[in-house]
């Protein structure tokens, strides 16, 4: 019943820019931590950026995009964002939501979503 579905990938040059969703969904009581993944064509899957509600929630980001994307929180609306400027090719990945949701009926569970294109052409 819990689930979490990204959106906002999409085709775009080199320089654009692109914002990423992700919901998650069910009788969530919390969600941490909150993040991003990618994985590209024959690559391991890395983590791009992570947010915290704890203190202190300093978001953590891969240094490849450090100064380029920003990650941020709805928690009102159980919300994460990936705000990603100035993408490279490099950039092309499925973009993977990812987050710790503890539910009434499932308890703590690392949930994954199913990812969205992001493809930067040069």
């Amino acid at each position: 019943q819990v689930q979490v579905v990204e959106s906002g990938g999409g085709l775009v040059q080199a320089g654009g820019s692109l914002r990423l969703s992700c919901a998650a969904s069910g009788s969530i009581i919390r969600i941490d931590p909150m993040g991003w993944y990618r994985q590209a064509p024959g690559k391991q899957r890395e983590l791009v950026a992570v947010a915290f509600t704890t203190s202190p929630s300093t978001p953590t980001y891969a240094d490849s995009v450090k100064g380029r994307f920003t990650i941020s929180r709805d928690n009102a609306k159980n919300m994460v964002y990936l705000q990603m400027n100035s993408l490279k090719p490099e950039d092309t990945a499925v973009y993977i939501c990812n987050a710790g949701i503890y539910t009434r009926g499932s308890g703590w569970r690392n949930t994954w979503g199913q990812g969205t294109q992001v493809t930067v052409s040069s």
